[in-house]
């Protein structure tokens, strides 16, 4: 173990070599967190206009959901095509889920459904760039697509910590448990902040969500680390800080310093750590959510809103037990017994039990929640028994934050393989989004050069709005 105490040579300004050095690699010594925290420049000095939502969750469904099993299904449709799962009656006349969603079917009118959602790319990472962030990738189709120029627009949770400059101790948005990631495991681009730079990128908490535990160390202090010894720390930090400032009066230095006591201020408050810890849950409540990855992650997620996070995004955990070839939802082999066993209970669970918990709690009507994915599946079954990868249609399902419920938006054609009506692309959902949460698609957000680009080019979907 590193000890920031120890002897050594010591530098002209009384600083140990060793120190200095330890100063930059905290993350070794339980703190990781001044990586993570990054102050934000306000985009745009404009009022925020009056809005229902306050904060938002993002329940992301990597792997692409078949749209026929879940939100649309397709009973006059040949066997092959609307597969094994009957329609059930939801909450609402006249509306049908799929029969592995019960508890969503009585939530139905809380829920606004998007039927024809469209990016009309069949990749998991440039499809999945598009409903991250609202601007195709180029090209389109591009599987094991890497981040990068020229697709670096932002991701949405990363203007939305752009958008917001008040102090605070937790952070504005948050991903959880785990970047996402293809087979080969090359990261999608989309996710992070992009052309507006480091400063606005969302929280990364890496996890394991299980039920014995969900701790996570990017919020922990090191067994050694007393509460002297992180005095210590900081003031040796500091030291350095102010040392290298004197040289470098650009500021950037300067705003590193505040990042990293924002990091001392939430390692030493009691409250704002309780956000992440779960044991604190009730037992009966960590049930109901559902013990699986994706239950606990959704039931932190309502922690964090709860405690002061404007956006939470919820990926679908995959862990090293994913099969290869059918890997969470993208279910190119044996839809039926995956949809059946492993995928659509947990989410049916957690998704409803957070739509009943916020409501509980008097804060739906003040959260969105949008559960999306970055494609559907082809109509038709292929010989090993799945479907493959469908950008042209699919269903997304909003709750809350002003959202009228009830409702289907959009349709897609007799066997749900192109939208006929009513079609929604992605800079629509991300306009959308962030009118519930008060901005306009022309707020302006401004990249390391000062210049400033509109968050969307898309429509807001006024019809989903009450």
């Amino acid at each position: 173990m590193l000890n920031l105490l120890a002897p050594g040579s010591r530098l002209c300004d009384g600083i140990t070599r060793r120190q200095a050095l330890c100063a930059g690699g905290l993350s070794a010594l339980g703190l990781t967190m001044p990586q993570l925290l990054r102050s934000q420049a306000r985009a745009s000095e404009a009022g925020r206009p009056t809005s229902k939502a306050k904060r938002c969750i993002v329940l992301f469904l990597m792997g692409g959901p078949p749209q026929h099993s879940t939100w649309d299904p397709k009973p006059e449709a040949p066997e092959n095509i609307r597969g094994p799962f009957r329609p059930i009656s939801s909450s609402v006349p006249g509306i049908q889920f799929g029969e592995l969603m019960p508890r969503l079917a009585q939530q139905a009118h809380r829920l606004c459904v998007l039927r024809a959602v469209s990016t009309g790319d069949n990749a998991h990472s440039s499809s999945g760039y598009y409903m991250l962030t609202g601007r195709p990738h180029a090209p389109m189709n591009s599987e094991n697509a890497k981040p990068g120029a020229p697709n670096d627009w932002p991701f949405l949770g990363a203007v939305v910590q752009a958008l917001h400059q008040e102090p605070r101790t937790l952070p504005t948005s948050v991903r959880l448990p785990m970047r996402i990631f293809n087979t080969d495991g090359s990261v999608w681009p989309g996710q992070d902040s992009g052309f507006l730079g480091r400063k606005a990128d969302p929280w990364l908490l890496r996890c394991e969500p299980t039920p014995a535990g969900f701790r996570i160390p990017d919020f922990s202090l090191a067994a050694d680390v007393a509460p002297d010894r992180l005095d210590g720390r900081q003031s040796l930090l500091t030291r350095v800080n102010d040392r290298i400032i004197q040289v470098d009066r650009s500021g950037t230095l300067d705003r590193y310093d505040r990042q990293t006591h924002q990091a001392f201020d939430l390692l030493r408050s009691a409250s704002a750590r309780q956000a992440f810890d779960l044991s604190l849950e009730a037992p009966s409540m960590r049930e109901r959510y559902g013990l699986s990855p994706f239950g606990q992650s959704v039931l932190l997620s309502r922690r964090l809103i709860e405690a002061g996070v404007n956006l939470v995004h919820v990926n679908w955990y995959r862990g090293a037990d994913e099969p290869a070839d059918n890997p969470c939802w993208d279910s190119h082999t044996n839809e039926v017994p995956r949809l059946k066993e492993v995928l659509l209970p947990p989410m049916d669970q957690a998704f409803a039990t957070l739509l009943d918990d916020l409501d509980q709690r008097g804060i739906l009507d003040e959260t969105l929640v949008v559960c999306m994915s970055e494609f559907g599946r082809t109509p038709r079954f292929n010989p090993r028994g799945g479907r493959e990868h469908w950008g042209p249609v699919f269903s997304i399902a909003m709750a809350g934050g002003g959202v009228r419920g009830g409702q289907v938006y959009g349709a897609s054609d007799a066997i749900g393989g192109e939208p006929k009506d009513g079609r929604v692309r992605p800079e629509d959902l991300t306009a959308t989004i962030f009118h519930a949460l008060g901005y306009s698609a022309d707020t302006e957000v401004h990249d390391s050069f000062g210049r400033p680009y509109a968050i969307s080019r898309g429509q807001v979907i006024r019809q989903v709005f009450a």
